[in-house]
C-alpha cells in the first residue's frame, strides 16, 4: 500500500528505540522508501546498522558525513519526503522541533520537509506530564503535527503512568492513514453497518445468522484510508475494528435501527452491509425456555426495516448503498430491491458462488444501479469495498 511513497523516520535517543526497528521492518515490508535519521543520543540504544539491514538504505545520523552525495543531503532528503515520522520523540527534540532549533542531521531535515508530520512522544511520566513538555506539543499541534499520544504503563526508568511509546502496528496505522490512498473522500461523512444481529429469546438462547462483518469493517477502513470521517455500527463480531473509526456497538436489529436512523441524516455515504434479522421472537422469557417432551413453536414477527427507512427518509444529495445476498435469481431478486427500497446501488452476491458469502476473505459482487449491472471479478473483501466506494463516490458526485 505504500509503494513509491517515502517516510523519514526519525529515531531518537529513547529506550523506545528499539520498536522503531520494528516499524521500519514493517514500512519496508509495505513496500515505503524509508530513510532513517538518528540522532547521536539514538546510536547508543540502537545501530545504524541495524536500520541499514530492514531497510536496505543508508541511515543517516551526520548532517556533515563526507560519504554523502555532492547535493546538499538533508534538503535533498526533505525534498523526496511523503511523510517525517519520529518514533520515539524525547522531551529535548520535540522542544527543539516546536521552536525551529535545527543543531543535528534530524531537526535540520525536518525543519526543511513541507510534508505531513507525526511525532510518538516517549519518555518519563514526569517529564511528559511537565508543562513545558506539554506547551511544547501543542506547539506542535498548532504547526500542524499530528502528536500520537503515548500509552500508560509500566516503563524502562521504573515508573507507572503515561510516556510508553505505542506499539509499532499501531503507529503504522497512523502512516497508512496518511499515505496509503488518495483522500478523495476528505470531508465526507460515511456511515457503515456491519456484522449480525443477535434476536434473543430468553438469556441463554438467540436468534442469529452467520454473518462475520468482514464486508462491513473492509467498507469502514477503506473509506477510513480515503480520508472519510466514519461511523461503524456493529453487530456482535470477532473482528478487531479498524482504527479511526468510530464504533457503535449494536446487539438487536432493534438496536441496529436506531443507532442508524439516528445518524443517518449526518452521512454523505452509507453503506448498509449488515445481514440484519427479518424476524425476531414475540415473546422474551426472562428464565430459560426449558426442554419438554414435543416440538417447540417460536412465534416470529417482522423487524423494521432500516434499509426500507433509509431510503424513505433519505436527505436530498445522500446516496445509499445497500447489500442482497442471494442463492437464487440474483440479478432479479437484487433489482427489484433496489427500486422497492428506493435507494442507489444494490451490492449483491450469490451464497452458492465459490470465494463469495460469509465468512471468506474473499467476495463476488456485482453492483447494481439504474444505470445497469457490473459484476465484479474475484476479489479480496477490501479490494471489493474498494470499487464499491469508487461507484459510489460516481454517483455522488453526480448529485
Amino acid at each position: 500500500m505504500l509503494t513509491g511513497k517515502t517516510v523519514l523516520l526519525g529515531v531518537t535517543g529513547g529506550i523506545a528505540a528499539y520498536k522503531a526497528a520494528c516499524l521500519a521492518s514493517a514500512l519496508h515490508k509495505l513496500h515505503a522508501g524509508v530513510e532513517v535519521v538518528m540522532t547521536e543520543h539514538a546510536t547508543k540504544f540502537v545501530a545504524p546498522l541495524t536500520f541499514e539491514q530492514l531497510t536496505g538504505r543508508r541511515c543517516m545520523v551526520d548532517t556533515f558525513d563526507r560519504n554523502f552525495s555532492h547535493q546538499v543531503e538533508h534538503i535533498a532528503l526533505a525534498d523526496r519526503t511523503d511523510l517525517v515520522l519520529i518514533a520515539p520523540a524525547t522531551a529535548n527534540v520535540c522542544a527543539k522541533l516546536a521552536h525551529g532549533l535545527a543543531d543535528d542531521m534530524l531537526t535540520t531535515t525536518v525543519l526543511a520537509c513541507t510534508c505531513p508530520k507525526i511525532i510518538a512522544p516517549a519518555m518519563n511520566t514526569n517529564m511528559y506530564q511537565n508543562p513545558v513538555t506539554r506547551d511544547n506539543l501543542d506547539i506542535l499541534r498548532r504547526y500542524g503535527w499530528e502528536v500520537i499520544a503515548p500509552d500508560s504503563g509500566h516503563l524502562a526508568c521504573g515508573t507507572t503512568g503515561p510516556g510508553r511509546m505505542p506499539e509499532p502496528e499501531v503507529l503504522l496505522q497512523h502512516v497508512l492513514r496518511v499515505l496509503a490512498l488518495p483522500h478523495d473522500l476528505e470531508g465526507k461523512r460515511v456511515l457503515v453497518t456491519a456484522g449480525p444481529t443477535q434476536e434473543a429469546l430468553d438469556p441463554v438462547r438467540y436468534l442469529t445468522n452467520h454473518s462475520t462483518g468482514k464486508m462491513g469493517y473492509a467498507l469502514a477502513r477503506m473509506a477510513m484510508l480515503r480520508g472519510a470521517q466514519v461511523t461503524l455500527v456493529t453487530g456482535p463480531t470477532a473482528l478487531e475494528p479498524p482504527p479511526f473509526v468510530e464504533v457503535v456497538p449494536v446487539v438487536s436489529a432493534q438496536d441496529m435501527f436506531q443507532a442508524v436512523t439516528s445518524r443517518q441524516d449526518q452521512a454523505d455515504l452509507i453503506f448498509k452491509a449488515a445481514a440484519v434479522a427479518d424476524y425476531t421472537p414475540v415473546d422474551y422469557h426472562d428464565d430459560k425456555v426449558k426442554k419438554k417432551e414435543g416440538d417447540l413453536s417460536i412465534p416470529l414477527k417482522r423487524t423494521r426495516d432500516i434499509l426500507q427507512h433509509l431510503g424513505d427518509h433519505r436527505r436530498p444529495g445522500q446516496v445509499i448503498c445497500g447489500f442482497s445476498m442471494e442463492t437464487r435469481d440474483m440479478l432479479a431478486n437484487s433489482a427489484a430491491k433496489l427500486e422497492k427500497k428506493h435507494v442507489d446501488m444494490i451490492c449483491a452476491n450469490n451464497l452458492k458462488v465459490a470465494g463469495a458469502g460469509f465468512g471468506t476473505d474473499t467476495n463476488v459482487i456485482t453492483l447494481i444501479t439504474r444505470e445497469g449491472a457490473e459484476e465484479l471479478p474475484l476479489l479480496s473483501k477490501e479490494e471489493a469495498a474498494g470499487r464499491i466506494i469508487d461507484r459510489a463516490l460516481t454517483l455522488l458526485e453526480g448529485r
